[in-house]
């Protein structure tokens, strides 16, 4: 990773490091669905003879254990993992995994099919680019269920890849935003103070209220033009990402609206 660079000289940019949340801020993940998702896994396994549980009586067990997962990660910060709800139906229902047919197989196919359908929202790459010309050092922090290993490929099959220093996925660190750790390691990966890094995000709750109780300054990306909610307050609030590089001076708290 290149090492951290002061504001820049040129563009007058505040902040020294920008730190991004990924769903719905950088990228449309449209309506998602887990029902073609386990549908494809079926039929990879199928296609090499594992023989297969009711398809219907999976998808429900599958949805009842990860709702309760969900429901868990929202009291106590661990992330639900997917691929625990996986096993568990391989567990439960003796499916016999093969070479080529493992887990990792089966989370690739269940994935590429998540993946497929979304995209970059088209004020991103502008963004990025500009920050990126101003040597701006980036990140991700994203709240996720997705193995690391498919984030990955994600961010490289979106072309966005290139623009990031560092990615911190919820699922492969002790707690999920808001918990402060997760925000104070990015600021160890960039080895700056939290208020010298600016955090972007969509989600007040999660995004804007975890980020500034580390300390960084945040700003929140509202796309649909959402009301404030009561007690968390901003630095700075966009309709379109691209108003991140009009940002001159240091950041004075919004106020109500």
């Amino acid at each position: 990773m290149p090492p951290t660079t002061a504001k820049n000289a040129e563009t007058g940019f505040p902040f020294r490091a920008v730190v991004f949340d990924w769903a719905w801020t950088l990228v449309d993940l449209d309506v998602e669905d887990d029902r073609r998702p386990l549908r494809r896994v079926f039929d990879f396994l199928d296609a090499r003879e594992v023989r297969l549980p009711d398809f219907e009586t999976c998808l429900q067990q599958g949805r009842e254990v990860f709702a309760g997962m969900i429901e868990n990660s929202r009291r106590t910060h661990r992330e639900a993992l997917f691929e625990h709800v996986l096993n568990y139906l391989i567990l439960k229902h003796d499916i016999k995994v093969k070479a080529g047919a493992g887990v990792r197989e089966m989370l690739e196919q269940y994935y590429g099919e998540v993946y497929a359908a979304r995209r970059v929202f088209d004020d991103v790459v502008p963004t990025l680019d500009a920050l990126q010309r101003a040597a701006v050092p980036l990140g991700i922090i994203s709240n996720t269920t997705n193995p690391g290993f498919m984030k990955e490929r994600e961010r490289a099959q979106l072309g966005l890849d290139s623009y990031f220093q560092f990615a911190i996925y919820s699922s492969e660190v002790p707690y999920r935003k808001p918990h402060r750790s997760i925000f104070d390691l990015a600021s160890s990966i960039l080895g700056l103070p939290a208020a010298d890094i600016l955090y972007v995000g969509d989600n007040q709750q999660v995004d804007v209220a975890g980020a500034k109780a580390a300390a960084m300054s945040t700003a929140w990306i509202n796309r649909d033009g959402e009301a404030r909610l009561m007690g968390i307050t901003p630095d700075y609030e966009f309709q379109r990402l691209t108003d991140l590089l009009d940002l001159k001076a240091a950041p004075a708290p919004a106020g109500p609206r």
